[in-house]
């Protein structure tokens, strides 16, 4: 039982915090190696984005199922596992020689991250009383922010002084370190009543979610010429649809389904998860364009790039744990709601970005995007864990991150698939504008001329043959940051969306339910 004075659940929250770090870590640390990996395998942005959702994705799909698992083998031995399987799957990570291994190996280390992180959660949760809960997660939070800070910029360092392996090989000695301290430190929980596990719910969500995840990613594919009504792509949808309707059908007739829908009647706790449905839609798919576009568009290394996000968990470092103190005095929707403003502003901002985009223009809403991670993750939690029974807090929690993970996985898929089709857009519009007979395009293309004569010592008629290539390079190049700019722009409204179900939340006072 957790109680006010047992010092012991200080030394587990710092044990859970290790794990914690490193599953955020992978989820990070991997963003900045992006253009490198497109280089090194021949591949693009539609392609490469699996390595990202690959590991949400499986992170989504154990979720669920990693409160039965703890309740049934111990809290700390699940815990074990997930470490062990993300140390192992990272070091088979470094391994890699082709991009479809590397995605295979991230489905392994999200496998990892998936018991980790919900059971990490559960395990601070039962450990500290109600009224020091929303404090400790706020901590637990800093495990989060200073893997944000941190990944990017160790990742950019190893890709620019050694290669892209290294953000998997750095893994291996701190996942080992950090079992041994949990081995050390945590004793063991198991729940005194385990259920049967469900496991045609767990292959129903599993089909549905991989199915529908396949179509949404690979509808605007190089290789998928007939695109969204494609045989392929309609099988996928197909297969989802049905895979969903079995799933639901299986968790409402069996007595103890893998995903307890009946949380969701819990009023804070649905609309929490809807919440951080759209809002890892909004976020998660539009985080790993940012190193892209740097790197690619700005021409920044990936040490640069990964300096560029070091403030955005800094900030978070420093706030969570405030707010987290905050939630635990004031109504918790309140630091919610301004933190939906906040990250709202950052996306908006971040639309505006062009091939001169100056660096205080790219710090700017990078600032407001820390600020704004501290202000919603920990209240958000709190209150969707509010009103839920203490033995459920296992499932509740896991589940609460399920639909934040798999909001992230839709969205990498959904506003990836809009950037290549947004990309193609403003390609058109753009080579559209360019007439052979318009004097701007002629003198555009004189001066390019002129450029090449005296830059490359290029013939007269080499000159006009990479004028017309530099033009079009160009049009390509700004078709690429208008296409990201949409996405953006698509992320700020929907988080800005996300207040008004933050305004329909119900919350009591810390002195009303400790």
């Amino acid at each position: 039982m957790a109680n006010d004075t047992d010092p012991n659940k200080w030394w587990v929250l710092g044990s859970v915090m290790i794990g914690t770090f490193m599953a955020v870590l992978d989820s990070t640390i991997v963003s900045v190696a992006f253009p490198k990996m497109m280089a090194a395998f021949g591949v693009s942005v539609d392609q490469i984005e699996w390595v990202m959702t690959a590991y949400l994705l499986a992170f989504a799909v154990v979720l669920p199922s990693s409160g039965w698992i703890a309740d049934h083998f111990g809290y700390k031995k699940t815990y074990m596992l997930g470490f062990f399987l993300f140390t192992f799957g990272s070091l088979l990570c470094s391994l890699s020689w082709n991009e479809d291994v590397l995605i295979l190996f991230r489905i392994v280390q999200g496998v990892g991250a998936g018991f980790v992180m919900p059971v990490g959660m559960a395990i601070v949760t039962r450990a500290f009383p109600p009224k020091q809960r929303g404090m400790a997660l706020g901590f637990w939070g800093i495990a989060a922010a200073a893997s944000i800070s941190l990944g990017p910029l160790a990742g950019g360092y190893l890709v620019d002084n050694f290669s892209w392996h290294a953000i998997f090989d750095i893994n291996v000695p701190v996942g080992i370190i950090g079992l041994l301290v949990v081995w050390v430190i945590q004793k063991e929980y198991k729940s005194k009543s385990v259920t049967k596990f469900d496991f045609f719910g767990f292959i129903f969500m599993t089909i549905a979610l991989g199915m529908l995840l396949l179509a949404l990613s690979t509808a605007n594919s190089s290789w998928n010429t007939d695109g969204w009504t494609s045989a392929f792509t309609m099988s996928c949808f197909f297969v989802s649809a049905l895979s969903f309707v079995l799933f639901f059908l299986v968790e409402t007739l069996i007595s103890y389904p893998i995903v307890n829908v009946k949380l969701f009647k819990n009023r804070n706790f649905g609309l929490a998860s809807l919440v951080m449905f759209v809002f890892g839609i909004a976020f998660y798919g539009n985080a790993f364009l940012l190193p892209i576009y740097l790197q690619n568009s700005l021409g920044y290394t990936a040490l640069q790039a990964g300096l560029v996000f070091f403030p955005v968990g800094i900030l978070q470092a420093f706030v969570s744990p405030v707010i987290g103190k905050v939630t635990d005095m004031v109504n918790p929707k309140i630091p919610a709601i301004f933190g939906m403003f906040f990250m709202a502003l950052s996306l908006y901002l971040f639309s505006f970005f062009s091939l001169q985009t100056m660096h205080g223009q790219v710090m700017l809403p990078i600032y407001i995007r820390g600020l704004a991670l501290g202000l919603i993750f920990t209240p958000m939690t709190t209150i969707a864990l509010l009103d839920i029974p203490k033995p459920q807090l296992g499932q509740a929690s896991g589940l609460f991150n399920t639909v934040r993970q798999i909001g992230g996985s839709f969205g990498i898929a959904v506003l990836g698939t809009l950037l290549t089709q947004r990309v193609i857009f403003h390609k058109e519009i753009y080579g559209g504008r360019m007439s052979a007979n318009s004097p701007a395009f002629r003198e555009v293309v004189k001066r390019l001329e002129a450029f090449a004569v005296h830059s490359a010592g290029a013939s007269s008629h080499t000159a006009v043959i990479e004028a017309k290539m530099m033009l079009v390079k160009n049009i390509v190049a700004q078709a690429f940051v208008q296409g990201i700019n949409d996405d953006f722009f698509v992320g700020a409204l929907l988080t800005a969306a996300l207040i008004v179900p933050l305004l329909m939340l119900k919350t009591k006072r810390q002195s009303s339910r400790s």
